[in-house]
């Protein structure tokens, strides 16, 4: 027996087959095809290096110019790692992409990306190569000024005095924040703490236990790092309203939250601190578009 279909049937099933094809080239095209927008030369060892040689141990590292201590804390089925540092100056901070490429969809590692880069300490961005908007600011280049929407529109400035600045993006062009001396920008959040007090967080993952990268400061060049191991056995994760409180804790005067969840990666000396989440049978760690590391 034959079916024979009417031309509306026909054409229905061939509008559906498009409608198919065009959807999984925009998801393709959003979460998988990799797009170059600029090669970034490489800038590790072009900085000057200490007069005197490095005091390295397993869990801190101190020079002329920068100071490192980890320390590791299990509370309440909560494992988090606390990275206390200290710089002379705001350019020992500096911000790396994946394979050099400013673009979309291009990962590497934390650990590679770190090791290209001759890095002392690194840790997780804001994944900026996973979406089109943000203000991307990195080693005092724009790169992108394309305003996200509220409530998630606030960016953290680290300026060449090593302050942090809130702002919300899209109420000043980027291209006046580098007239005005900023060397990076950090296009996640929420703000976790400002002046010292907790901030009121409007985001719907709150609420959620999970890993967590943020980054604090007690005052110019003197910064604090937590990143939060979760969803294992060992480690459940944290609120963000916990980890606000804690920065608050340690004497933090501004917070930011970076990317998390199975991103949060910390790389000292060589090697992973924490526990990262994810579940790669290729790799201990998810391979992520930039990373923000200490280093000459």
């Amino acid at each position: 027996m034959k079916f024979k279909f009417s031309k509306t049937v026909k054409l229905a099933m061939i509008t559906g087959s498009v409608c198919i094809l065009l959807t999984a080239f925009v998801l393709m095209d959003a979460f998988l095809l990799p797009k170059t927008f600029a090669i970034i030369e490489n800038s590790s060892g072009k900085l000057n290096q200490p007069v005197n040689p490095a005091v390295i141990m397993e869990y801190s590292y101190n020079d002329d110019n920068i100071t490192i201590s980890i320390s590791t804390i299990t509370e309440d089925d909560v494992v988090y790692h606390i990275v206390d540092f200290r710089l002379s100056d705001v350019q020992y901070m500096q911000s790396a992409f994946a394979k050099d490429i400013y673009g979309k969809n291009i990962v590497e590692t934390t650990s590679q990306i770190a090791k290209n880069n001759q890095a002392i300490l690194a840790f997780n961005g804001d994944f900026y190569g996973s979406r089109d908007e943000g203000l991307i600011i990195r080693n005092r280049i724009l790169y992108r000024d394309q305003p996200r929407s509220a409530p998630d529109n606030r960016t953290l400035l680290i300026d060449e005095q090593g302050d942090f600045i809130f702002v919300t993006e899209g109420a000043v062009d980027g291209s006046s924040y580098l007239a005005k001396g900023v060397v990076h920008s950090l296009s996640f959040g929420p703000v976790l703490v400002e002046e010292g007090k907790v901030s009121k967080i409007n985001t719907r993952l709150a609420e959620t236990q999970n890993p967590r990268t943020a980054i604090g400061m007690i005052e110019p060049l003197h910064y604090l790092l937590i990143v939060v191991d979760g969803r294992s056995e060992q480690s459940k994760g944290m609120r963000l309203d916990a980890l606000a409180k804690l920065f608050v804790k340690l004497g933090a005067v501004s917070a930011y939250n970076l990317d998390g969840g199975g991103s949060s990666t910390l790389w000292f000396n060589g090697k992973i601190i924490n526990q990262p989440s994810v579940f790669d049978l290729f790799s201990d760690e998810r391979a992520i578009s930039d990373i923000l590391f200490i280093g000459y």
